[in-house]
């Protein structure tokens, strides 16, 4: 099985993605324009697009608890904005591939910390980013519509080891 992360090709893509979004997140999805504020990634499997992630690199989660919405610079900071699998790609270990793949991406870029949020009903995903060292570091109510639910904030604060080993294996930029 050939799996592979290529990166996205902005703005040549920002409709791909935006498509890909809502068929993975059938309420939760981003605007088109959200997109161009990410490092945006395609989960491959043999060629094909599976899932797809989006970071952005040197901020902080916050905008659960920011009036404007902002979240703000934080050197050294990941978000993880997105990870998300196709529903006929789920189940086989790809979600676990895809966080190794962005714990090792944060790493050999020399990030000291990811942060991330998940809706609270999502008791999967929540117990994926737990078996790879994150943390819930506050829960905000009512921060998803449709339907309605919680945002729960997790963070990984990465040690400091030899970027060399953590090289994300596949990956290659357009």
């Amino acid at each position: 099985m050939k799996i592979e992360f290529l990166q996205a090709i902005l703005p040549a893509e920002l409709r791909i993605l935006a498509a890909f979004d809502r068929k993975i997140f059938t309420s939760d999805h981003f605007p088109p324009s959200a997109w161009r504020a990410y490092d945006c990634w395609w989960l491959l499997l043999e060629g094909r697009k599976a899932g797809c992630c989006a970071f952005e690199p040197d901020v902080d989660f916050q905008d659960d608890l920011r009036r404007d919405g902002v979240n703000p610079r934080c050197e050294g900071s990941l978000y993880i904005a997105s990870t998300g699998l196709l529903p006929q790609f789920r189940g086989r270990g790809l979600g676990r591939l895809m966080k190794a793949w962005q714990v090792s991406y944060a790493r050999h870029h020399g990030f000291r910390r990811i942060a991330t949020n998940v809706r609270r009903r999502n008791k999967a995903m929540i117990a994926l980013n737990e078996s790879f060292g994150f943390r819930a570091i506050r829960t905000t109510p009512r921060y998803y519509a449709d339907p309605v639910d919680a945002t729960v904030v997790m963070e990984l604060v990465l040690a400091p080891e030899d970027r060399s080993l953590a090289d994300p294996e596949g990956t290659r930029a357009r």
